[in-house]
């Protein structure tokens, strides 16, 4: 499908048009017939080296260049010309001798000898760069808007690989509210399981302080009335008449992800959901906020079968790793929120024998600069909130125009190579990837390809073809497996 609609329309204009594109995806995909597993005979899996995923996703464009890809540094100085300045923190140095990322990470640094860091990720240019447009992108590995549903990558993972536990959900997001936040609906439109149904989506966990309160009945109602509620529920679905908004498969998808979430709050691993049952002196050091929580939790949730785990810093426009302004200021923050619990999960996994059979990523949808928009030469719209030649106040320091042409991704465990860095980018403006670049297609490769899932995996929908990467074409880095 041609983006020229979105390219020539004003912001508002492309926000509103592309909400009503996904809207029109979601409808068709929830009143057509069940997908298909087409030419499974065919496709050869390739041998796992990882049984769970967690994925730490740092929403909203982190800067490569103010963590884990640190450029020349110039200190904060009233008149430094914009254009000089490309890292606003100094380099440290880390566990491994040929690595140094930004300072306010010395404890991932403490970890890395653990990681694959690739500095060579790369995301197309979509034109006018909206953070839900390119999140979509990274998330299901297909551009908006599409003509069905796409499947986030942990729906794929949750279809084609099934539950670890019987009880315990597949797929799960931590961190992410869906209501009352900007670009909420955008959000909604990857955060699900795509035309694969309900029972693939992901079970939401916002607050993860809160997460007990998701698998056991509300509060005042005993078991045995909830029990019965459910019951009602179900016969009530099971026999309504034909909905005019779901298929057959979506209403029967529907049904067996309740039954999923009834079995869970009956069983023993709904404990893992409480993190009042870890020890203060572990939760107080994962504390940092609702990522560190989240970052607890999920190490909780591996433990007791889950297989897919995202934990989000949280997408807010122009909140959190969204910095338009004041990114120096910023980043000091956000660096603090996620430094101490990433190293002590990576740590935790380690310790418990878990690592190397769960592939921990961190990412985000691009990276940022502080003079270009896009890459160069790009026809997308300036958005920073700090324009100026020269930095006159605090607000100016720190990069604040998104950036697609080199973004870092760091790989734990999972079969992944340690101590590894793959790819680089320009030391001077523009910073592109300038060797081994990885697009959104060959990383979604590398992480299917690590859990025992062909790239090439394909599913018939509205009677054409679907695969797990774009067209299929998406090719594992084996340089960066042990």
């Amino acid at each position: 499908m041609s983006d020229s609609w979105y390219n020539e329309a004003q912001p508002h204009e492309t926000r509103r048009r592309f909400l009503q594109k996904l809207g029109q995806a979601g409808a068709a995909t929830m009143l057509g017939a069940a997908p298909r597993a087409m030419g499974s005979s065919k496709i050869e899996h390739p041998a796992p080296t990882a049984d769970s995923c967690i994925l730490l996703w740092m929403a909203g464009g982190m800067a490569a260049a103010e963590t884990f890809d640190p450029k020349a540094y110039l200190p904060y100085e009233v008149g430094t010309p914009v254009e000089k300045i490309i890292s606003t923190f100094p380099k440290i140095d880390t566990a491994v001798d040929n690595i140094k990322i930004s300072e306010g990470l010395e404890n991932i640094a403490g970890v890395m000898d653990r990681a694959s860091l690739i500095r060579s990720h790369i995301q197309q240019d979509l034109g006018s760069i909206l953070h839900s447009r390119h999140q979509y992108h990274w998330h299901t590995g297909y551009v908006p808007p599409q003509t069905v549903a796409a499947p986030h990558i942990g729906a794929w993972i949750s279809k084609v690989l099934g539950p670890r536990n019987d009880v315990m959900p597949a797929f799960i997001n931590i961190g992410q509210r869906l209501e009352g936040i900007g670009e909420s609906e955008e959000l909604k439109a990857f955060t699900t399981g795509g035309f694969f149904g309900s029972e693939f989506g992901p079970m939401n966990l916002p607050y993860p302080e809160q997460a007990s309160h998701a698998v056991q009945p509300p509060e005042g109602m005993s078991a045995d009335r909830f029990a019965k509620r459910y019951n009602a529920l179900q016969e009530l679905l099971k026999n309504s008449p034909k909905s005019e908004q779901l298929s057959d498969y979506h209403q029967e998808s529907m049904l067996r992800s309740l039954d999923n979430a009834h079995r869970l709050l009956g069983s023993r691993q709904r404990e893992a959901f409480d993190l009042g049952k870890e020890k203060k002196e572990v939760f107080d050091d994962y504390n940092t906020g609702r990522f560190g929580q989240g970052c607890l939790l999920a190490r909780r949730l591996v433990e007791n079968g889950a297989r897919f785990v995202e934990v989000t810093t949280e997408y807010v426009p122009f909140l959190h790793w969204d910095t338009h302004e004041n990114g120096h200021s910023t980043y000091k923050r956000m660096k603090q929120e996620i430094d101490r619990p990433i190293a002590r999960l990576i740590k935790d996994l380690e310790e418990r024998g878990l690592l190397e059979r769960t592939l921990v990523i961190v990412a985000s949808e691009f990276s940022r600069d502080m003079m270009i928009e896009g890459v160069p030469g790009s026809t997308a719209k300036d958005q920073s909130r700090a324009k100026t030649d020269i930095i006159k106040e605090m607000k100016h320091y720190g990069l604040h125009r998104h950036f697609t042409g080199g973004s870092s991704v760091l790989m734990f465990g999972g079969g992944m190579k340690k101590g590894q860095l793959y790819g680089s980018t320009a030391d001077e403006r523009p910073c592109l990837a300038n060797t081994n670049p990885v697009t959104i297609e060959d990383l979604h490769a590398t992480i299917f390809t690590a859990m025992g899932i062909s790239p090439k995996t394909e599913f018939s929908i509205e009677n054409r073809p679907f695969y797990a990467t774009r067209d299929g074409k998406g090719k594992a880095v084996m340089d960066l497996f042990a």
